[in-house]
């Protein structure tokens, strides 16, 4: 398998498991949260879901884009471009995990600096978009 297409199907998986566990999530916040969080707690929860949800079909659209490339028949040039766009897809799961998994423990009352996690979580999967979008672009 080429490594352009291991990526992908990585970022596949990763992206279907995420899905996953955002759809087991919103089943919790609609049925199971605890009658005494209080509004601001259940809106952190929904935001954490609700960008769980987006990123991580964005995951699965740039695993399904890196799926199609083969390195072996690319020039020099175009393999750094799409390992950086690999890279991004790294970027964009440790944003994901760092964003929604922060809020999700926000929404149960984590210590406060886990807020710290949030911001570094949207760096992250904003430089993910920025990095793929040049890289899809150069190819």
């Amino acid at each position: 398998m080429a490594e352009g297409s291991s990526y992908g199907r990585l970022a596949l998986v990763a992206g279907a498991a995420l899905l996953a566990l955002a759809t087991v999530a919103g089943a919790i916040g609609a049925h199971a949260l605890p009658t005494d969080w209080s509004s601001q707690q259940a809106h952190i929860y929904t935001i954490a879901v609700r960008y769980q949800f987006y990123q991580s079909l964005g995951l699965l659209a740039m695993g399904a884009w890196l799926s199609t490339r083969d390195p072996q028949v690319l020039a020099a040039a175009q393999q750094r471009t799409l390992r950086r766009c690999q890279q991004a897809t790294q970027s964009l799961l440790i944003g994901i995990v760092l964003f929604s998994g922060s809020l999700y423990a926000l929404s149960l009352q984590a210590p406060r600096w886990v807020g710290w996690l949030t911001p570094a979580g949207g760096v992250l999967m904003i430089a993910a978009w920025s990095v793929f979008a040049v890289g899809v672009w150069r190819s």
